[in-house]
């Protein structure tokens, strides 16, 4: 498995966070017969896939392998994915899968656009690529289209594949809602076995015991990894996982757990504890991970305590989750580009200057990298909205704007 924490499901977003509305104060005439109300978005759930996003963007930045066993993003985020594809089941299954594409293509097409620009400007020519085999180099480029397989880019060229590394969460998340009717049908007349039989798979494909060679390999190992967290959502979604006594999920949880540490720490690779050069690893890990998750679930309306104070950038990044995942690694590189500028400064430039920046260089690539990351968001956020045919947002944190709020003092 060649991926770096490549993250999400985000696709899934809708608008703003819907709460139950509060009563109302008395009124001197009869009040209409009163409607239940809509239920709100879990927030808690919006949380964890906050969290994931910020986790997501802190690896790439920092490269810390340790991070893919603090926080699994990517199961967390399929597992979210998952549960949300399980309720939209409820409709019918062509025009649920339709849904989810029409939302993941349009912005997935502007960000290829940037990118693919920027990689021909730099002088690639996949026709002349040795490793993309001429011809069928620029018929890969469809997949920067409609993401089928991995897309083709100058492997040379540590910007590009920074750039375009992130696009395989979106290969693996259309197999996932492609796949999703046959799969949930499934799940409901054999849960047990399909929640386990992806980790089976895992341990055939992912440890070398059967081996499919090239992106082909990659793209079902992938799947394989992942696919017991969408289940898990499936779990979640149904009831499942509720119907289990919380000691007897948490006690397996940790078993699987503990067999995905053990077996990482007898195939460690280049990036030591990195989850996510270990398949069989970081299908356990992540599995027991999410179940601990979901069983704890408190299905939040609001977020509670100290926690509210965060809820609109909650908010925010949940509405643009798609964008924050796509743009993120390229504009890492970006902000790479502009932390390098210190060195030009003139209280830097000397032997002193230089380590102080090289000790910080990181810290202050992470810190230039969430502006830029606004950037994107102001600039191509509002295509979201309109892949989910919503009115376009420019950020859409929750809070009401300014016409909104005179609107309602009048």
């Amino acid at each position: 498995m060649t991926t770096h924490e490549r993250t999400p499901e985000t696709v899934t977003t809708a608008g703003a966070p819907t709460y139950f509305p509060e009563g109302a104060g008395p009124v001197s005439a009869p009040a209409p017969a009163p409607t239940a109300p809509k239920p709100g978005r879990d927030r808690y759930l919006d949380l964890l896939r906050s969290i994931a996003l910020v986790r997501v963007v802190t690896y790439h930045v920092f490269g810390w392998g340790w991070l893919s066993i603090v926080f699994p993003s990517m199961g967390v985020m399929f597992a979210l994915a998952g549960m949300l594809m399980a309720r939209s089941l409820d409709r019918p299954a062509r025009q649920v899968i339709m849904s989810r594409v029409r939302r993941l293509l349009p912005p997935l097409w502007a960000f290829s656009a940037v990118a693919l620009t920027l990689i021909f400007m730099n002088g690639w020519n996949p026709l002349k690529d040795p490793d993309e085999g001429g011809t069928w180099g620029l018929v890969r480029l469809f997949t920067y289209l409609v993401p089928i397989g991995a897309p083709p880019y100058p492997s040379a060229d540590d910007w590009a594949v920074q750039a375009a590394g992130p696009l395989w969460y979106l290969r693996t998340y259309l197999w996932f809602v492609v796949a999703s009717p046959l799969l949930l049908w499934a799940f409901r007349r054999v849960p047990w076995a399909m929640l386990l039989a992806p980790l089976a798979l895992t341990a055939v494909i992912g440890t070398g015991l059967v081996t499919i060679p090239g992106e082909t390999g990659e793209g079902v190992t992938d799947f394989a990894v992942y696919a017991s967290c969408w289940m898990l959502g499936f779990a979640h979604h149904d009831g499942l996982l509720k119907r289990i006594p919380r000691y007897a999920a948490v006690s397996w949880a940790f078993l699987a757990m503990a067999f995905g540490l053990w077996w990482a720490s007898n195939h460690l690779g280049s990036g030591g504890w990195d989850l996510n050069e270990i398949p069989l690893a970081q299908a356990t890990w992540s599995f027991g991970f999410v179940v601990i998750l979901l069983q704890y679930s408190p299905s939040w309306q609001q977020l509670p305590g100290r926690l509210a104070k965060w809820d609109p950038l909650v908010t925010l990044s949940n509405n643009r989750a798609v964008t924050i995942y796509l743009w993120h690694n390229l504009l890492i590189g970006v902000a790479e580009l502009i932390v390098n500028q210190g060195y030009k400064l003139p209280f830097l430039d000397s032997d002193r200057g230089n380590a102080a920046l090289d000790a910080s260089y990181m810290l202050w690539s992470f810190v230039v990298t969430w502006p830029l990351i606004a950037l994107a968001v102001l600039a191509f956020g509002w295509i979201e909205d309109i892949a989910a045919r919503r009115r376009p947002r420019l950020w859409p944190n929750g809070t009401p704007n300014r016409a909104a709020r005179r609107a309602r003092r009048a």
